[in-house]
């Protein structure tokens, strides 16, 4: 059983869907730091992608510094880093365009795009 949530869905990468859930889950708190993360062969198996595409989604969360691996123990994850608040806004930029690209393609108002955003935040806080 993986710790963290994510269904996968056609129309965007798994990598960056399996990504997503696992960064989601370490906001929530249901993964913690020391928590043991899965092996590339049970990501791979559980939710039935390529084990390339599940160690290309390990060795990304490893270089975000979010998981550690340890020889012998396997891989955990990390305290979450602290870092300036410009390194935390740069790290939301690409999802904020994302956001921004896909609500004027839909022809959505900036007040309709802030309601929406403050209803996820209460959801997951």
């Amino acid at each position: 059983m993986l710790s963290f949530n994510v269904q996968i869905k056609p129309g965007s990468p798994a990598y960056e869907q399996v990504v997503y859930a696992v960064q989601k889950a370490l906001i929530t708190g249901k993964l913690k730091p020391g928590d043991r993360f899965p092996s590339v062969r049970q990501i791979s198996q559980e939710l039935r992608i390529n084990p390339n595409t599940a160690h290309k989604i390990v060795a990304h969360l490893t270089a975000e510094g979010l998981l550690l691996v340890e020889p012998g123990i396997g891989t955990v994850v990390q305290k979450l880093p602290a870092g300036s608040s410009q390194d935390k806004s740069v790290l939301l930029n690409k999802d904020l365009e994302r956001l921004v690209v896909g609500a004027k393609r839909l022809s959505l108002s900036l007040s309709e795009v802030t309601q929406a955003l403050e209803k996820h935040w209460e959801k997951i806080s």
